[in-house]
């Protein structure tokens, strides 16, 4: 999040707009812990992480979701008599 703020005539207003804003964003920047490492090597296995997270949770999805008509037709019927 970026905070800025100015007042007086125009540019004075401007040039605080721009600083302040500066300074909020380098203060998020150096307090904020989403930001990636800096070692190739580390960022490259916070990557490898990550995907093999998602390849996870997309097999496990498919396995969930890829039902027949029939299946389907019962989880509504459940969910609807659950609504009851």
């Amino acid at each position: 999040m970026i905070v800025g703020f100015g007042f007086g005539n125009p540019l004075t207003a401007l040039l605080m707009l721009i600083a302040t804003s500066l300074l909020s964003y380098g203060l998020w920047r150096f307090v904020s812990k989403d930001r990636p490492p800096r070692d190739p090597e580390e960022r490259r296995e916070q990557l490898r992480r990550y995907y093999m997270e998602q390849r996870q949770m997309a097999r496990r999805m498919a396995q969930e979701y890829d039902i027949s008509d029939e299946e389907i037709e019962r989880r509504i019927e459940e969910e609807l008599r659950r609504e009851r």
